[in-house]
């Protein structure tokens, strides 16, 4: 239990120092470069040290639970978190409708919205290893796998 003790308050402070500032950053859409996925990763580092600091504490912590208080804002961040799934009528990712718009599509339209020719562009998806007719949906292409479409993405829509 000594090592668990030498980093895990530390890693909590540090991941809380992290996940503080890039999610004040990202509320003001003021983040940039690097934040966004250090922020993502902060939070794993941050669910690892507080479990650690939950099992060195754990005595303690137990007394939390006898105390009305502490169970109703316990409660009432679990309440909101379960919250947070429900969806929204109209809302969600645009960028996440997209996607599932252009997977729905067939390889000639997503061709036609690059700007290239459709001999061009079943070329190039061709030399990339993504053998298509104009007709064969983005779906079929890519079996559905997100990754895969993002390469669809990638080779019909290079960097200028």
């Amino acid at each position: 239990m000594s090592s668990l003790r030498k980093w895990a308050t530390p890693l909590t402070v540090a991941s809380f120092l992290i996940m503080g500032v890039t999610g004040i950053l990202m509320f003001f859409h003021l983040d940039s470069g690097l934040n966004v996925p250090l922020h993502e990763w902060a939070g794993w580092l941050m669910v690892l040290g507080v479990a650690a600091h939950l099992v060195l504490n754990w005595r303690p912590f137990s007394t939390y639970l006898k105390r009305p208080a502490a169970r109703a804002i316990m409660a009432l961040g679990a309440v909101v978190l379960a919250l947070s799934f429900w969806p929204v009528a109209g809302g969600g990712n645009p960028a996440q409708k997209v996607m599932q718009a252009m997977a729905l599509s067939d390889v000639g339209t997503v061709i036609a919205l690059s700007g290239q020719d459709v001999t061009t562009g079943l070329e190039q998806l061709a030399a990339a290893g993504l053998v298509a007719d104009e007709t064969t949906s983005i779906a079929s292409l890519t079996g559905g796998d997100r990754g895969r479409q993002m390469q669809v993405i990638e080779v019909l829509f290079p960097d200028p």
